[in-house]
C-alpha cells in the first residue's frame, strides 16, 4: 500500500513540475513579447495601432496567461490595449465594417474573455458591431463567407480562424443556439472544395474560378500553406471547444480535425518533429521549416487531446514539436529575451502586387523572428499543456 502511494506522489509531483516547465515557458515567451514590443498593438510591426487579428489574438493570448497564472501583469498589457481601441460609445479605433473582412472579427475572442473578468458595456457593445459584421458578410452559394469584401467569392481556411472562432465564442456565450449549424457548415464548404487526395488542404478558393491563382476545374490555389492549414486546425479545436456536446454536427468537424492532423503526421520531419513552410513538398529546393505553422499544430494536437476530439497520445506529440521548436527555432538573446526564429512574415493570394499561391511564390515570402502569429500560438499550445 505504501510502495502505491509512493507511486501515485510521484506521478502525481512529476507531471506537476512537467506543467510548471509549459507555464515558465510561456511567461518567458509573454515576458519577452512584452519587452520586445511595450504595446501590445506593436506586435506585428505595425507603426500606428490598428484593429487587426494578430495584436488581437496576441491579446487573447494575454487574457488567457492571466487566467493560467492569475499575474495581473498579462492582465494589465491587454486591458490597454482594449482601452486605447475600443471608445466609451464601443466604437472601435480605425474598424470599418464596411469591409466585412473576416479578419477583422478575430478580436471578439479577447473582448469576450475580457468582458468576462471586467465587465465593461463598451465591450458589450463592441462585440455586437463585430457580431453584426458576420450578419452582413457576403457569402458565397453555399452560405460559406467570403474572406474579404475585396476577395470575392473566396474562401480562405485562415478566415475559419479570423472569423468563426469568434462566432462559436459568441454563439456559447449569448447563447445563440441557431447559429451552430452555420458556424459548422463554414468549414463543411471550405473542406469540401479544399480538401487534397493526401489529407491535407489548398490555401483557398475561388467559387468564381475567376483568380488566376485557381484551378479552372476546381477553383482551388495551388498548394497546401503551412501557417494556413494552422489556422484550420486551431479553428476547428476552438469552435469544438465551444460547441455544445450535443450538436449533431461534432462528428463532422471532429472527422476533419483528425484527417488534417494524421495527414500532418504524415510529412512532419521526423528529426525536429516540425514541419516545412509548404507542408507536403519537404523534399523540394528552397523548402524550410517553419516556426508558425509548427506551433498552431502543437496547439491543435494539445486542446485536441484535452477536449477528447483527438487521441490522448497527441498530446505527447505536441510535448515533442515543443521540444522540437525549443531546441532549433528558439533563441536566447544577450537581454535574456527569447526570440522565434524562421517565421513566415505574411502570405496570401490576389492582391497587388499579386500573390499566384504557387510553390515558388511560399518559399519566397519574408523570413522574419518573434511573429505574433508564432508566438501566440506557441505561449497558447504551452497554457494547453499546463492544464
Amino acid at each position: 500500500m505504501k510502495k502505491l502511494l509512493v507511486l501515485f506522489l510521484l506521478t502525481f509531483l512529476l507531471a506537476s513540475c512537467t506543467q510548471n516547465e509549459y507555464l515558465q515557458l510561456a511567461k518567458e515567451l509573454a515576458e519577452s513579447e512584452m519587452k520586445h514590443h511595450p504595446e501590445l498593438w506593436q506586435c506585428d510591426g505595425a507603426q500606428k495601432p490598428k484593429w487587426e487579428y494578430t495584436p488581437t489574438l496576441m491579446a487573447r493570448t494575454f487574457v488567457e496567461l492571466y487566467t493560467a497564472t492569475g499575474d495581473t501583469a498579462y492582465l494589465a498589457h491587454a486591458q490597454r490595449f482594449a482601452d486605447l481601441f475600443i471608445a466609451k460609445d464601443g466604437t472601435i479605433l480605425s474598424y470599418k465594417k464596411s469591409l466585412y473582412n473576416m479578419d477583422r472579427v478575430q478580436g471578439g475572442n479577447f473582448l469576450i474573455l475580457l468582458n468576462a473578468i471586467n465587465p465593461q458595456p463598451q465591450y458589450l457593445a463592441a462585440i455586437e458591431t463585430l457580431r453584426d459584421q458576420l450578419r452582413e458578410q457576403p457569402r458565397t452559394a453555399e452560405d460559406g463567407f467570403w474572406h474579404k469584401q475585396v476577395y470575392e467569392h473566396q474562401m480562405w481556411l485562415d478566415g475559419l480562424f479570423t472569423g468563426t472562432t469568434f462566432y462559436a465564442r459568441y454563439a456559447a456565450w449569448k447563447p445563440e443556439k441557431e447559429a451552430w449549424s452555420d458556424i459548422a457548415n463554414q468549414f463543411i464548404v471550405a473542406d469540401r472544395h479544399t480538401r487534397k487526395a493526401n489529407g491535407l488542404n489548398h490555401h483557398g478558393w475561388d467559387e468564381s474560378k475567376q483568380m488566376g491563382w485557381s484551378n479552372p476545374e476546381t477553383g482551388c490555389s495551388p498548394e497546401t500553406w503551412g501557417r494556413a492549414e494552422g489556422w484550420f486546425v486551431m479553428a476547428l479545436c476552438d469552435v469544438l471547444e465551444q460547441m455544445p456536446q450535443e450538436r449533431p454536427e461534432r462528428a463532422a468537424l471532429a472527422a476533419i480535425l483528425r484527417r488534417v492532423i494524421d495527414a500532418l503526421m504524415k510529412v512532419q520531419d521526423k528529426e525536429t518533429h516540425l514541419w516545412y513552410q509548404v507542408p507536403d513538398k519537404g523534399d523540394e529546393e528552397g523548402n524550410y521549416l517553419e516556426s508558425t505553422c509548427s506551433a498552431m499544430y502543437a496547439y491543435a494536437m494539445a486542446k485536441g487531446a484535452r477536449i477528447g476530439v483527438l487521441d490522448a497520445d497527441y498530446r505527447d506529440e505536441a510535448k515533442k514539436v515543443i521540444e522540437g521548436l525549443k531546441a532549433h527555432k528558439l533563441r536566447t538573446n544577450d537581454d535574456g529575451t527569447l526570440s522565434l526564429k524562421d517565421c513566415c512574415a505574411v502570405a496570401g493570394l490576389g492582391g497587388n502586387p499579386y500573390r499566384d499561391g504557387t510553390y515558388s511564390y511560399y518559399i519566397h515570402e519574408r523570413i522574419r523572428e518573434d511573429d505574433p502569429k508564432g508566438v501566440a500560438p506557441l505561449i497558447l499550445a504551452c497554457i494547453e499543456m499546463a492544464k
